[in-house]
This record gives structure tokens, sequence and C-alpha cells, in this order.
């Protein structure tokens, strides 16, 4: 019994136009950036808790040494500056791996360009660069930078190599598509060249949702992937096989062999490279 044509239009697939950083398994995993609001809170918190922090500690010192020469007096101040703006900041984001009060107030959090946890050479190149732009300039440097960085970023952040992320998302990824029976010892001997991140993005939706999509979208969105995919496998799959499952199949191939490749560079690695400690 044949379907009546279906006048449903096939919704386009989010993704299958973007290039972003795709893992094997399709999964984006660039970070979403703190917006500007939100960093010039956490900033403005952070600079409010260190400058009266700086206060306290100096009206003690003095309290404490009212007999003291000026010299030692303006000693003191430069300590206690240089250990509230400079000192205290650098060693709260090294022990904390790139967190504050005022980034734990917004959710927020400092990583590296490739989204790593900052470590004390990150926190310390800030912490001088932040003292200049943020205290000595008055922040203005750090705000015209953010607002020209496509990732908010303040020169503190250009020169460390960072920047600061939202860590407030909840994100649910289904899980990945299992080869289906028949295709799996096709696609293990198959050449399989790198998808683009687009297109490895719409088959993993497609895939996710080709269940709730009536037969016409069905057919008509896989069929347009397959087209896209098949010029980058090598030899084609069996003939007959439904496009949703040549698509399941290379996929999930493709994920098995980014997860062994990373595997091995992971051991290189460890075995190479001291850790990143420092």
């Amino acid at each position: 019994m044949s379907h009546p044509p279906s006048t449903e239009q096939p919704r386009a697939l989010r993704g299958s136009e973007r290039e972003e950083l795709i893992t094997g398994e399709a999964v984006l995993l660039d970070v979403p950036p703190a917006s500007l609001p939100a960093r010039l809170g956490s900033g403005a918190i952070d600079m409010i808790v260190n400058v009266i922090g700086m206060l306290l500690t100096l009206w003690a010192l003095v309290t404490l040494a009212l007999d003291a020469s000026e010299a030692s007096i303006q000693t003191l101040f430069l300590l206690d500056l240089v250990t509230w703006l400079v000192a205290v900041p650098v060693a709260v984001e090294t022990l904390t791996r790139g967190r504050t009060l005022g980034k734990l107030v917004f959710k927020l959090r400092t990583v590296r360009d490739d989204g790593g946890p900052i470590v004390f050479r990150h926190a310390l190149t800030r912490g001088l660069v932040g003292f200049v732009e943020l205290y000595l300039l008055s922040g203005v440097p750090a705000l015209l930078s953010a607002m020209a960085s496509t990732r908010a970023r303040r020169l503190g952040d250009l020169a460390a190599g960072t920047y600061v992320v939202r860590e407030a998302n909840h994100i649910r990824i289904g899980p990945p598509p299992m080869p289906p029976p028949g295709l799996d010892s096709w696609a293990r001997s198959a050449d399989i060249a790198a998808l683009p991140d687009g297109v490895a993005l719409a088959v993993r939706q497609y895939l996710q949702r080709v269940a709730g999509l009536s037969p016409a979208a069905r057919h008509t969105i896989g069929q347009g992937l397959l087209v896209q995919v098949l010029p980058l496998v090598s030899p084609p799959p069996p003939s007959g096989a439904p496009a949703e499952a040549v698509l399941a199949a290379v996929l999930a191939e493709r994920r098995r062999r980014d997860s062994e490749r990373i595997a091995r560079e992971d051991d290189v690695r460890r075995r190479l490279l001291p850790p990143d400690r420092f």
C-alpha cells in the first residue's frame, strides 16, 4: 500500500551549515563564553572584595604600627596592595582552577583557549596584566578589549591564552549511534574520510530524530545526507542498504576510530610529557 504524498516540509537540521569543533560522535565542543555583563558583574565583585580586604588589612597594620616611620608605613602599604590586588587573585585562581568569588556567584570559570583548566602561569599572567588594566588604568583597557573580542576577553586573557566560560549549561547528549547489524564489517574495512563538521552534526541529529519523522521527511533528509557522505566513503556500502543504516554505521565507525586515536595520543602524551602543573 503506497503512502499518499506528504505536504510536510522537512525541517532543516541545526548545524548543517555551521563550522564548529566536532568530535567523532558529532558532539559540539565549542564552550559558550561568558557574556560581557556577566564578566562585568563578576569582576566588580572581585574588585570590591579585594579593595575592602586591602583597606581593612592596611587599617590593621597602621593601627598596630602607630610608632612606625613614614617609610615603614609606605612599605606596608605597598606590600598590602600587591598582596590583595595581585597575589590573592593569582592564588585563588590557581587553587580553584579558574574560579573566584565573583565567578562563583555568576557561575563562571576561566579556562585555557583549548577549554582545559588553567594553572599557575595562566593565573599569574592574568593577575599581573589585570593589576595594570583593572586597577592602575581603572578598567578602561579591559572593557575596550572585552567589547572588541568575540569571547569578551580582556588583555590579561589575551596575554595568558584564556577566556571565561559559563558553567551553568547542562548539556544532555543522547547515546551515540550503534553500528547496525550487517554493516559493521563493511564500515570497519571502509576508508572513511573526515566528515565536514556541519554534516557530522546533521547526521547525528537526523539519527536521533528519525523515529519521529514522517516517511517522506525521513526519506528526503536521509537521502540528502547520504549524498554528502558517500563521496567520503570507499568502497560504497552494500547495495540496497537503508540510508539511515549507512549513516549510523559511518558515524559509529568514525567514533570508534577517533576514540582509539585519542587513546593512543593520550598514552604517548603521558609517557613523554610531564603533567601541566605550572
